[in-house]
């Protein structure tokens, strides 16, 4: 049987990581759950000599307004990730964060955009489940595509 090559589409490129080898990623949006995987990457870290990437990953509301973004109603989803992601920094460091850990925030579907990045770290770190979807759910989208797609290890932390 002759061997069938799919096709991956368009392959868009993501920014490289702010790092010099790679590391720990950890996706982060603010809620509980991603608190507690930041807090695992970060006890995880130093004894895997490891450094540790925070990505906040936003994307225009398009749900609320269509499919148009409105400043004037909206103040802007990149303030409020660059918010979380200085959150993230302060609540885990209070006298500064250390060399080995840098973070971001980035325009982006969560998803996709992880996935992609998990291309350049050795590891993904997400918590179960984040801000979006439906309480119902036990693992969120973020993590479910994480565990099918990423191109390196996943640790969903409950």
């Amino acid at each position: 049987m002759p061997e069938v090559i799919r096709d991956p589409g368009p392959q868009r490129k993501t920014a490289p990581l702010p790092w010099a080898k790679p590391g720990m990623l950890v996706g982060f949006d603010g809620s509980e759950s991603s608190f507690r995987a930041l807090q695992t990457a970060l006890r995880m870290a130093p004894a895997l000599e490891m450094p540790v990437h925070v990505a906040v990953i936003w994307d225009y509301p398009t749900m609320m307004y269509g499919d148009h973004f409105s400043p004037a109603i909206d103040p802007g989803p990149s303030e409020a990730a660059e918010e979380l992601r200085a959150r993230a920094v302060s609540d885990s460091f209070p006298d500064g964060a250390p060399g080995w850990f840098t973070s971001a925030a980035q325009q982006g579907r969560p998803s996709r955009t992880l996935v992609e990045l998990s291309q350049q770290a050795e590891m993904v770190v997400v918590g179960s489940r984040g801000h979006g979807g439906f309480s119902g759910l036990l693992l969120g989208s973020v993590s479910g595509a994480l565990a099918s797609h990423s191109a390196c290890s996943v640790l969903v932390v409950r």
